[in-house]
């Protein structure tokens, strides 16, 4: 680190405070593109003129109306219980509320030639879609969903890959003004039931199969096993079956676009689920698109004609996040199955993601730390074997990303480009920190807090704080809050998640710092946060010590309750070849003492088979230190490997 931080691994060319589009719209309205913190200031204290230029600068195609309007929310059955929230700024503020519009005409926009999309799997890139063809294909679905009676405030459930498919069928289910509650293939019968059971679907749109790391999995049963055991009965439709060849790929249906109101609901997003039932989150169609656009257009700078990708699931939120660039007139690379699969001698093909960026062109990259410890421990280098010249940004996003990663990423990836580590959450259906084309990339921290978002952190007098940890806030409201909760009590649900602890400040749950540069580290969930000897520390600053160790492939950090205080405990899978000796765990603590300090080091060290993980690839300490402590893990069903839970239930037996 140098007396001004940490090292500056990237720095923006003069051209981007001239070219990029957040430095056109800050000189548009008044603000020098080199101080940010003035743009900034004005996008959160301003809030009605920010949100009204963004809606302009970014062209969204709809009636634009007020902009902002102080009312209650509709639900008065909970307001009764809480009255507070009509007079509150959070709950009281709506956007737009005369507006209107139709969130696949503004994916859909653009020159009917323009490349639009690009689908791949495990073989590689197989599908290429102009405007004028996703159109098409966009309009065939809408017509077969309306002829099974979807329309306006319905739900259509989804259990598909990442294929044109489910792309199509979310487009053509928000172009009904009907709400899409999208599920992935992988997840069990339990977990799909616990998901789709709390929307009511009228329609459930499932792959009969898909294929994942040279094995194929058949989803049919799994579907009809789904809806039956439903409240409701929905009509069960199978991608690929006669009834949809018949009903659903009429391209010569003509596409329909009403435009129906800004804060209609448009995604259901479900929360991962290890803690409980899922919360099935209700966000708005106009909400979503609007922090979409920002994120991409001034965040991302990315332009018309651009190719995004990033490797998810269709459960994650990323998923919506990266097709939305079809809205800035970018193209999108959709990718299904394994990110390395296996090759026929057994190994992984680490070079699976970069060949396809190659022949796409692609322009912004997504990922995840996980991903990236994978290229990190195989030695693999994508600059040694791709020629990434149209490369202009990696993203990662799901976890913090240690600074051994943005060595890695510049070293071995491209120097000339921007990495923006981006955080929020399933909750904001977008970014509360993320990158910049204006700010310099510095190793280990998150480049900025994004416009439109009063974000602090607050220690624990409820003062904010820079240059210490404490919980990340917002104190202003924003477009994509969430609508509700579904189900009962959805609306006081939602408050007691985000708002008991703090009265109409969002209370976010990171565990966070904001440094003097405005920059911003993220050092994990509070819910995850350390206690020993009652004071506070993260388990992202262990986790930046013990992986870049190479004779650990995975590690697990979790409190457990000894008598009167908290004892870190720090679970590994050792790489191969390797095995947890006395030795190794001594040399590990000492290295927790010298480079985080002596709170972090581990009482325990332990050696198990698996980390546990949910669906969309995040590590779930809480699992992990409920069933260490002769808990019951609620929703083992939302785990990609529930199997892994024994080896902690015997820890301290």
């Amino acid at each position: 680190m140098t007396p001004h931080g940490p090292a500056t691994l990237w720095t923006p060319p003069d051209s981007a405070f001239r070219d990029s589009a957040m430095s056109r719209f800050a000189l548009a309205h008044g603000f020098d593109p080199r101080r940010y913190d003035e743009l900034h200031g004005w996008s959160v204290t301003r809030r009605e003129e920010f949100w009204n230029a963004l809606w302009d600068f970014t062209g969204v195609l709809g009636d634009k109306g007020d902009v902002v309007e102080q009312a209650p929310p509709a639900d008065g059955g909970d307001l009764e219980l809480l009255p507070s929230l009509r007079h509150g700024r959070m709950f009281g503020t709506r956007y737009f509320p005369a507006g209107r519009l139709n969130v696949a005409e503004n994916l859909l926009r653009g020159e009917p030639h323009r490349l639009a999309v690009l689908a791949a799997d495990e073989t590689g890139t197989h599908t290429r879609l102009t405007v004028g063809e996703l159109r098409g294909r966009v309009a065939a679905v809408q017509a077969g969903l309306r002829a099974a009676g979807v329309g306006e405030g319905d739900v259509v459930a989804g259990i598909l890959p990442n294929t044109v498919e489910n792309l199509t069928t979310m487009i053509a289910t928000l172009s009904l003004g009907a709400a899409w509650a999208g599920c992935s293939p992988d997840f069990g019968v339990a977990g799909l039931v616990d998901r789709i059971g709390q929307v009511g679907p009228s329609v459930v749109v499932a792959a009969q199969g898909y294929a994942y790391n040279g094995r194929d999995f058949d989803v049919r049963d799994r579907a009809e096993e789904v809806v039956a055991r439903l409240a409701t009965t929905p009509d069960l439709v199978l991608v690929g079956s006669p009834r949809w060849e018949d009903e659903f790929t009429d391209e010569t249906s003509p596409l329909t676009l009403e435009r129906f109101p800004f804060d209609a609901p448009g995604l259901i997003m479900f929360t991962s689920g290890t803690t409980g039932l899922p919360k099935a989150i209700v966000h708005s169609a106009g909400g979503v698109l609007l922090q979409h656009l920002k994120e991409h257009v001034l965040h991302g700078d990315v332009r018309p004609g651009d190719v995004h990708s990033w490797f998810t699931s269709t459960a994650w939120m990323m998923y919506a996040w990266v097709v939305s660039v079809l809205a800035a007139e970018a193209a999108v690379l959709l990718i299904d199955g394994h990110p390395s699969p296996r090759l026929p001698d057994g190994t992984a093909d680490h070079g699976h993601l970069w060949r396809m960026a190659d022949e796409a062109g692609l322009t912004h990259f997504g990922t995840s730390p996980r991903y990236l410890t994978a290229l990190m421990d195989s030695g693999y280098a994508p600059r040694e074997h791709h020629d990434l010249s149209a490369l202009r940004s990696v993203l990662s996003a799901g976890a913090p990303v240690s600074p051994e990663q943005y060595d890695w990423l510049y070293a071995e990836v491209k120097q000339d480009m921007v990495f923006a580590s981006i955080c929020g959450g399933t909750e904001i259906h977008g970014c509360f920190q993320l990158g910049s084309p204006l700010h310099p990339v510095r190793r280990g921290e998150i480049t900025c807090i994004a416009l439109g978002h009063a974000v602090s952190v607050l220690d624990e007098r409820g003062a904010p704080v820079v240059g210490e940890k404490g919980e990340l806030v917002c104190t202003e409201p924003f477009p994509s809050m969430p609508l509700t909760f579904l189900g009962e009590g959805g609306l006081q649900r939602y408050h007691h998640t985000y708002f008991a602890e703090r009265p109409d400040v969002w209370t976010h749950g990171d565990l966070a710092e904001i440094t003097t540069r405005r920059s911003v580290v993220v050092h994990g969930r509070s819910d995850t946060t350390l206690k020993p000897n009652g004071v506070r520390i993260g388990t992202a600053e262990i986790y930046r010590v013990v992986d870049r160790r190479p004779e650990v492939a995975e590690s697990l950090v979790f409190g457990h309750t000894a008598r009167t205080d908290e004892e870190v405990v720090l679970c590994l899978v050792m790489a191969d070849g390797h095995e947890l000796t006395p030795g190794f765990a001594a040399e590990l603590r000492a290295d927790i003492r010298t480079q985080a300090s002596p709170r972090h080091v581990p009482a325990h060290v332990f050696s198990v088979a698996e980390v546990p993980y949910t669906l969309n690839g995040k590590k779930v300490e809480g699992a992990a230190r409920t069933a260490a402590g002769g808990g019951a893990v609620k929703n083992e069903a939302s785990l990609a490997n529930p199997g892994s839970l024994d080896a902690y239930r015997k820890l301290f037996a």
